[in-house]
């Protein structure tokens, strides 16, 4: 802790000792004027400072030369305040408090005369020889303070972007499965699950709600799209009429053929039909011809983007072929914001296969926060695609690559 001893006219205060204290430990190290402007502008409404804080912080860094900021030296501004008025507009009353602002938080200190005025002077080389005025040194003393601050800023931005984004899929999933309950006529709690949805809506975080309490919501969101689920899959199974044996299985000429049940996680049989089909490049050739096929499978896919196989095996259970998948994909796609007309053109110019296949990877890439704008990501496949440079196959190898490392 600085002494309290008084030094020139002010009278000393806690707040002008700790200023103090960093102006002598920014005194000791050299950090480039930029990179202290830098670093506390990135942080400065996190230390609690205003624009008009940041814009007489900016003046008086405008009066600071390079060599000002080496080590054994401090940047020492001595403007007068009619001068300081002039060039930020403001009062005398407006300039004292910010300048009382600036030393509070400890960007700034005082160097006072034994008479208050601000004066100083400079070799033949530039150097300061001699200075009393506004104190610059405590952003050098505190730069790497403040990009800690900042990295720990932008961390926790980028998680409160994540959950906001699972709390958007999980709230559309509910909204989804109350929708498909109650057309289609399905008994249970339907209203009471409405009641919590609806509950839960008005808790929905404004734009500055922490990570933490975030996660609290999104929690409740998926503790309720669990009973949702539950009472949804339970109706659904006793809704299902029962058929008869023989129904359930196809018949040849050497005997009974039981079709395969494929699982879009562990399991990696081939799926009929399931090689990626690309659009004719030549012109003149017919809409459906196959120019070339994809190693890509649907396991393979399945396995790459494992958020679209939970959603997709949520929605519908196991998926079979490729008709399933377009099937879900459609159905999900509201739920990350992608609007009918993007997947109808995506369709059309791809074909439903590869637009299924693209619309998979954005809703991958949405909820693992690649991605905020799925709707403009999706629409510059497209644009790719026709310019041929969407690379599907590169894009789900590399995710398995990274899954596996």
């Amino acid at each position: 802790m600085p002494s309290q001893r008084p030094t020139g006219w002010r009278k000393m205060t806690a707040e002008l000792g700790i200023a103090e204290q960093f102006a002598r430990e920014g005194a000791d190290i050299a950090v480039p004027k930029t990179r202290a402007f830098v670093a506390v502008k990135r942080v400065g409404v996190h230390i609690g400072l205003k624009a008009s804080d940041l814009m007489l912080l900016d003046t008086l860094g405008a009066f600071t030369q390079p060599q000002d900021w080496e080590e054994g030296r401090r940047p020492v501004v001595w403007m007068s305040n009619a001068l300081l008025m002039e060039q930020t507009g403001f009062s005398l009353s407006a300039l004292k408090r910010h300048l009382r602002r600036l030393v509070a938080i400890g960007v700034v200190a005082f160097r006072d005369s034994s008479n208050g005025k601000r004066w100083g002077r400079r070799d033949a080389e530039g150097h300061i020889i001699e200075a009393y005025g506004v104190d610059l040194s405590p952003l050098a003393a505190r730069a790497e303070e403040f990009e800690s601050l900042y990295a720990e800023v932008q961390a926790e931005r980028a998680l409160c972007q994540s959950l906001r984004r699972q709390i958007t899929v999980t709230r559309r999933m509910i909204r989804a499965r109350l929708d498909a309950a109650l057309n289609g006529g399905l008994r249970g709690a339907w209203g009471q699950f409405i009641a919590r949805f609806e509950g839960l809506l008005t808790q929905l975080p404004g734009p500055r709600t922490p990570s933490a309490a975030l996660a609290d919501i999104l929690d409740l969101f998926r503790v309720l799209l669990a009973k949702v689920d539950a009472a949804f899959l339970g109706e659904t199974e006793c809704a299902k009429p029962t058929k008869p044996v023989d129904q359930q299985q196809d018949m040849n000429p050497t005997g009974v053929i039981n079709g395969p049940h494929i699982r879009t996680t562990n399991e990696l049989h081939t799926v009929e039909s399931n090689c990626l089909e690309t659009k004719p490049v030549e012109a003149g050739a017919p809409k459906d011809d196959c120019r070339r096929k994809s190693d890509l499978d649907l396991p393979t896919i399945m396995q790459a983007c494992p958020e679209f196989t939970t959603w997709a095996r949520t929605l519908a259970g196991y998926l079979k072929t490729w008709d399933d998948v377009h099937r879900v994909a459609g159905q999900l796609r509201p739920m990350i914001g992608v609007s009918e007309q993007a997947w109808d053109m995506a369709q059309d110019r791809m074909g439903s296969q590869t637009a299924t296949i693209a619309m998979i990877l954005v809703f991958e890439k949405h909820c693992t926060g690649e991605v905020t704008s799925p709707g403009g990501y999706l629409r510059g496949m497209v644009e790719k695609y026709k310019a041929g440079d969407l690379h599907l196959e590169r894009s789900f190898y590399g995710r398995l690559t990274a899954r596996a490392a």
